[in-house]
């Protein structure tokens, strides 16, 4: 039997949901990482439990008023919804992995729910994208790892290798985004990445490039991961606006015409969500990601004298 057809009959799962959907094709392929009011134990797992009177309706209705993304609380949306069905049928359900956003808001949600627990699993304390399992709080004393780590590993010392092109060697598999955690690159040794287990036999026996680097890829335990904080630089520019396109450039150094150019693109994201209009504007705390540029957060933001804005950038090297 293939790969993953085995993968599938061992999870339970339709073989297509691993992969990307023909655009022509009426298919969703929704988009599905975790803040200070969540607990979180030493081996990355996030914790979180209701006790209070059913509500997820209005807690998402609240976000869109609040004026909160609205992919973001579509995603939460449903993801109250499994909760609820998970409890009433006394099993666990789990979600693909999920970004910062949705799971902040998810959990936030799921906290004022009545007899429903949530546990968010990225593989280690650090993780950005997270799974969530939710289900009856007598049915979540003991939650399976769902959450698997693999390593890959080839020769990059002559050929390093960006979080991007791992990335992008593993989407070519046809796998869909949702079904990748993190991505930790070990230098010339290559990276780990964190995936549903139900991909661990796929990748291994069919992964075997990444760029113009010959790999291997194998199954590690969550406990192998090497991994550190992100090396960031900060440094404060004066803008006229906080404008994402004014923003970026000034945090990139690239000119604001080819910021505009990717954003026409499709090339630059806040928080997680493509980014449609060069006028949109940023807060502190807020992330920016660049295709190929890499990542800048929003820091303290001053008014000076003058009425400009004095503006903290942190840039993840």
């Amino acid at each position: 039997m293939p790969a993953l057809a085995m993968a599938a009959a061992a999870g339970r799962v339709p073989w297509w949901r691993f992969f990307v959907p023909p655009r022509s094709l009426p298919f969703p392929c929704p988009s599905l990482l975790r803040s200070s009011p969540v607990r979180l134990n030493a081996s990355g797992i996030c914790l979180a439990s209701g006790a209070l009177k059913p509500g997820g309706g209005i807690v998402v209705d609240a976000l869109l008023r609040g004026g909160g993304d609205k992919n973001v609380a579509e995603v939460v949306k449903s993801i109250t919804e499994m909760g609820r069905r998970a409890s009433s049928r006394r099993e666990v359900l789990h979600t693909d992995f999920l970004t910062p956003p949705v799971v902040k808001e998810a959990m936030l949600t799921l906290e004022k729910l009545a007899d429903i627990q949530a546990v968010a699993q990225g593989g280690y304390p650090q993780a950005e994208r997270c799974r969530l399992s939710v289900g009856h709080p007598e049915n979540m004393t003991t939650v399976p790892d769902v959450v698997a780590a693999l390593s890959i590993s080839g020769n990059f010392g002559f050929e390093p290798c960006s979080h991007g092109d791992f990335l992008g060697a593993i989407l070519g598999t046809g796998i869909v985004r949702e079904k990748l955690g993190d991505i930790i690159l070990q230098g010339e040794k290559g990276a780990h990445v964190l995936v549903v287990p139900e991909l661990v036999d796929f990748l291994t026996t069919t992964l075997d490039k990444v760029g113009n680097v010959s790999v291997s890829c194998s199954q590690i335990p969550l406990l192998a991961l090497e991994y550190e904080p992100p090396r960031t630089k900060s440094f404060t520019t004066v803008e006229a606006s906080v404008r994402v396109d004014a923003l970026a450039s000034a945090g990139f150094k690239i000119s604001r015409s080819k910021l505009v150019d990717m954003i026409s693109n499709g090339d630059v994201r806040v928080n997680w969500s493509l980014v449609t209009k060069n006028g949109a504007t940023l807060k502190t705390g807020d992330i920016v990601s660049v295709s190929g540029k890499g990542r800048l957060k929003i820091g303290e933001i001053k008014t000076t004298k003058k009425g400009k804005f004095a503006i903290e950038l942190i840039r993840y090297l």
